[in-house]
């Protein structure tokens, strides 16, 4: 056998193989499990080894006094990073209209655009 078609049919996969070990190790600890154990079963089990410990990692809580977005008591633009010079700009709604006020949107429950009206 060539030496190039050994790399390709033998290099690459362990490089895969490493890959998947390295991300297991590095990220296993931010989900409080063991960063060696779940490297080397995702080494030694290829491919099915890695899938497992993304399944079994537990997922991240969140918590809002770590989210630089949510500063406001508001909660429809609490996740809205608005620049300062656009604060007191209006909002635009679809495809670049102007946005209803609060009002408008109360009175016309389905939102329905103008000459639609069904009555029951």
């Amino acid at each position: 056998m060539q030496p190039f078609v050994a790399v390709i049919l033998v290099g690459v996969p362990l490089l895969w193989l490493a890959g998947f070990a390295a991300y297991a190790y590095v990220d296993a600890p931010n989900h409080d499990m063991d960063p060696r154990k779940w490297a080397l079963i995702s080494f030694f089990v290829p491919l099915f080894g890695f899938f497992a410990y993304v399944f079994e990692r537990g997922e991240r809580d969140y918590d809002p006094s770590e989210d630089p977005y949510a500063q406001g008591s508001d909660a429809r633009t609490a996740g809205l990073a608005v620049h300062e010079r656009r604060r007191g700009e209006k909002g635009l709604g679809p495809a670049g209209t102007e946005a209803e006020s609060d009002e408008d949107a109360e009175e016309d429950e389905w939102n329905d655009p103008d000459g639609i009206d069904i009555d029951d």
